[in-house]
């Protein structure tokens, strides 16, 4: 008879959980305010909208290496505890600007690079703090209710933001400085985990077995360049879209902010299902045809202006989140399976800089695209075009990651972890309790 799971994962998870729950809803506010704040109050064009929609990753590829080898030596839950604060700093500058009348494109993209640089080292050690407080079996359970609590912001958070912005204007990101703190306060309730894991070897030693743990396991390979296709052109429709609703189609914000949560309840609902799904198709065989349909049902989109354009915005949004939940519970507890603790960091590091370091030039694309197009088609027509093309691109990830499944019943999991860290050149260390 099949063991009865248990209904809580243990204080240190739901501490966690509650935590980041409460910011990620801060984050959907600032992520809706600040392209509205652009377009309507700096009459931002879309080139400046992508400039600052890159400053959001603009650190990966700068701070994404260094961070995972740093990281690995520092005190994580510390860690994380520091990088809220400086999130809550360089929001809460944003109105404080406002209200001085300093307000400027260049000073939201430094605002937001900020916020960017921060997020570098917190989701490296976010990606440990899971399987740190949660045992390996539960795993998938844990992702699908971060996920779950992830998409309940997605639902109520452009909501939220639209009445926020509507009624406060500018001071609505004080909502996402205040969630910084609630978090940070979360980590200091916590029982200590994530001890440095690594005192030994150089940074560049470090810093290279990332890469290669990465890309010598055969599955890592695959989710590698599967990720890279996806980040090149699915930032060109989530930079593009708020400039076709506002500009193109002429939505308002309240109608946005309600198209997009009434769409978010979709995401919610693929990160219950996602487990049972992965479970009946396998991990592999869930993230492949997850990053097909979702890039695809993107398409839906151009539906509109020939349909109202709030519930084209909607369904298509509430589709394009139901995959996105799936993809996002199964890719982590696929890579983690993969990996010691003691290699996570480097690994999850690494990862992120190759396969998120793509997306700041994806969003500079799919404003400047925008801004070139407009002048021979009109903006509609230039966001609309330029929305399928990254849209299609995308949707080639399917093919990396067709194999995922078929390596993974193949290979045995951390076959790679060891083979690399035993590898020339790599220093040999003494073996570590993980954290």
């Amino acid at each position: 008879m099949k063991a009865r799971l248990p209904r809580s994962l243990g204080r240190g998870f739901n501490v966690f959980w509650f935590g980041q729950s409460v910011s990620t809803v801060g984050d959907r506010v600032t992520v809706f305010v600040v392209p509205t704040l652009m377009i309507f109050v700096l009459h931002a064009s879309a080139l400046q909208v992508g400039i600052v929609s890159m400053a959001q990753y603009l650190g990966i590829p700068l701070l994404g290496p260094v961070a995972g080898v740093l990281v690995d030596r520092w005190d994580k839950r510390r860690t994380m505890l520091v990088c809220d604060l400086v999130r809550l700093v360089a929001v809460a500058a944003i109105p404080l600007a406002y209200w001085l009348d300093a307000l400027s494109t260049p000073l939201l993209f430094c605002c937001v690079a900020a916020v960017s640089g921060a997020t570098i080292f917190f989701n490296v050690g976010y990606l440990v703090a899971v399987p740190a407080v949660v045992e390996e079996e539960h795993l998938v359970r844990a992702y699908s209710r971060l996920e779950g609590s992830g998409s309940v912001s997605e639902v109520a958070g452009p909501s939220i933001a639209a009445a926020l912005y509507s009624a406060l204007g500018v001071a609505a990101l004080v909502v996402d400085a205040a969630s910084y703190l609630v978090s940070a306060v979360c980590f200091g309730w916590m029982r200590p985990w994530g001890e440095r894991t690594v005192s030994t070897g150089s940074v560049w030693q470090r810093l290279t077995l990332g890469f290669r743990l990465n890309w010598q396991d055969p599955v890592l390979r695959r989710i590698v360049l599967a990720a890279v296709t996806l980040n090149s052109g699915g930032p060109v429709f989530v930079t593009v879209l708020p400039v076709l609703a506002y500009r193109g189609l002429g939505v308002t914000v309240g109608v946005f902010g309600a198209a997009m949560s009434a769409g978010a309840v979709g995401a919610l609902l693929g990160a219950l299902v996602a487990p049972r799904i992965s479970e009946r198709l396998g991990i592999g065989r869930t993230l492949a045809w997850a990053l097909l349909l979702h890039c695809l049902v993107g398409l839906g989109v151009l539906a509109a202006p020939a349909l109202p354009a709030g519930p084209v915005i909607a369904a298509t949004m509430g589709a394009y989140g139901f995959f996105m939940s799936c993809i996002n519970v199964c890719s982590a507890p696929a890579r983690q399976s993969r990996m010691s603790a003691k290699h996570q960091g480097v690994m999850h590091a690494a990862f992120r800089t190759v396969t998120w370091g793509v997306i700041p030039l994806a969003a500079l694309v799919g404003g400047l695209s925008v801004s070139l197009l407009t002048g021979p088609l009109g903006v509609l027509d230039a966001a609309r075009w330029t929305m399928a093309g990254g849209t299609l691109l995308a949707a080639c990830s399917f093919f990396p990651a067709l194999a995922v499944q078929s390596r993974m019943d193949a290979d045995p999991p951390k076959a790679a972890d060891t083979a690399a860290a035993d590898a020339p050149g790599t220093a040999a260390e003494p073996a570590e309790a993980a954290p």
